[in-house]
């Protein structure tokens, strides 16, 4: 009786949690809980601030003034360099070409990424357990060479590639009788450099995300595929409704890196077209922002390119997020998924009993 009372005097002391719809208690700040802050969101807050936040308002702040970039002495212009630069053609043709880019490259490399890594992991015989094609292993490391090659590397391998008078594309082309590419100017016609800039932007990536995609399919519970392989679904039918749904958030990762890759765009442009390309087809906004610092002094004015640039990468990655949510994207589509294709396999192997 005296053990009775003692316990439940003791969970009387215990406060009591707040009653449903009531405001919450609040926890005391305990030495361990203000440390346990200061180190894992004080630093890093401290650290964002001074190195991303601080430098982009810089930034802002030089992009206002004619600043000539080699000298201390500069004049406050306000928004006119922005106002100047939407009125430049050759700065408009500049956002024209990386919209271009930031459409298609992460499109078409994603594409060509997801087809490998499917083919790498379920790409196999049909009966048995899923799995892969045979030498796997080779397959991601043919793949996810060009990505072992410094960018500007492969930037100078393929002008070389495609050169009119010595490339070695040409050439294969006119050994198999199309003579009318003897001496055609892949980068130097309007219609093929941006074309040919594209190419070698997703040949020199596809690997490296085909081996994303890989790691993330392998993370996907085997009993899903077995499952969908149950009600009857072929590789391509396993790839839209259990693959994609399961690595979405992959996915959309690597669209948003992909994408800002694409915006920027400048070793691979540099290596290829460091003049822009004919009648500016391939110019981009960093090259454009390095052509007016570098070698017309404009530094305030290039500043001001890079906000714009900041900015337009924003609006891209908080585009691709807004997508993703508005066709379903999200951790609770992917569970519910999962759990409709669990308990088809479960009612599968009861019927089978």
């Amino acid at each position: 009786m005296k053990d009775t009372i003692t316990t439940s005097g003791a969970a009387s002391d215990r406060p009591t949690p707040a009653a449903r719809g009531g405001r919450p208690r609040r926890r005391k700040l305990t030495f361990d809980r203000v440390t346990f802050f200061l180190a894992f969101l004080g630093i890093p807050l401290t650290v964002f601030v001074l190195f991303v936040l601080y430098p982009f308002a810089q930034a802002i702040f030089w992009g206002m003034t004619d600043w000539r970039g080699f000298s201390p002495d500069y004049n406050f212009v306000g928004i006119d360099n922005f106002t100047k630069m939407f009125q430049d053609d050759v700065f408009l043709k500049a956002l024209t070409n990386v919209t271009l880019l930031a459409a298609f490259v992460p499109l078409v490399t994603l594409t060509l990424a997801l087809g490998v890594a499917v083919a790498v992991t379920l790409g196999g015989p049909s009966i048995g357990p899923v799995r892969g094609i045979g030498g796997a292993s080779f397959y991601r490391i043919i793949s996810f060479f060009p990505y072992v090659v410094p960018a500007i590397i492969v930037g100078l391998i393929w002008a070389q590639m495609l050169d009119p008078n010595a490339g070695l594309v040409n050439g294969v082309l006119t050994s198999l009788g199309l003579d009318g590419f003897k001496t055609f100017a892949w980068l130097g016609e309007t219609s093929t450099a941006m074309p040919a800039l594209m190419f070698v932007f997703v040949w020199g990536l596809v690997g490296f995300y085909a081996v994303l995609f890989i790691a993330a399919i392998k993370g996907v519970p085997a009993e899903l595929y077995e499952a969908a392989r149950i009600d009857g679904a072929g590789r391509f039918r396993m790839t839209i409704s259990v693959t994609l749904p399961a690595i979405r958030d992959s996915v959309q990762t690597a669209y948003i890196y992909l994408g800002i890759a694409a915006l920027d765009a400048f070793v691979y442009v540099q290596a290829l077209l460091p003049n822009g390309g004919p009648a500016n087809s391939t110019l981009t906004i960093s090259q454009q922002l390095f052509n007016t610092a570098f070698r017309k002094g404009q530094f305030g004015y290039a500043t001001a390119m890079g906000v714009v640039l900041a900015v337009v990468t924003l609006v891209f990655a908080a585009l691709v997020f807004t997508v993703n949510r508005l066709t379903g994207g999200g951790e609770s589509e992917g569970k519910q998924k999962a759990r409709g294709l669990k308990a088809r396999r479960a009612g599968a192997k009861g019927g089978a009993r």
